[in-house]
């Protein structure tokens, strides 16, 4: 069995990672970092020290009714996406230790068709 790494739990709900495959199991926010652990598998797990996050980037739909993915973006391995049953829970838990200005809404399908159309006509004007 793996050791966690926090010596305070905030909170336990149930999650989803997202990483290449999805895989079920438990979210945990602690006082040292956020982490996942399988269901059936011990040996895979996240463990994400608070240090290492660089930002929480959050899928918003419905203008904030419904959130159906969060990611973890660290310094140095990249970004973890998860999902789970209460995310403005596991939101509030995570900010208590990530700065309130690190945590951000991913852009909506329409806005990055009109960030792309705005790139597009700029790189034409230039021409």
């Amino acid at each position: 069995m793996v050791q966690s790494i926090n010596t305070k739990v905030d909170l336990v709900i149930d999650g989803t990672s997202h990483v290449l495959v999805s895989e079920y199991g438990k979210i945990m926010i602690g006082d040292k970092a956020f982490e996942f652990y399988n269901k059936r598998d011990a040996r895979k797990y996240i463990q994400i020290p608070w240090e290492e996050v660089d930002y929480v980037i959050a899928s918003v739909m419905f203008k904030g009714k419904w959130i159906p993915r969060y990611a973890i973006q660290t310094k140095k391995n990249g970004t973890f996406s998860f999902s789970s049953k209460e995310p403005k829970r596991v939101f509030r838990a995570i900010r208590e230790y990530v700065d309130p200005d690190r945590m951000v809404q991913s852009l909506g399908a329409f806005e990055v068709i009109k960030r792309n159309f705005k790139r597009k006509s700029k790189s034409k004007s230039k021409s």
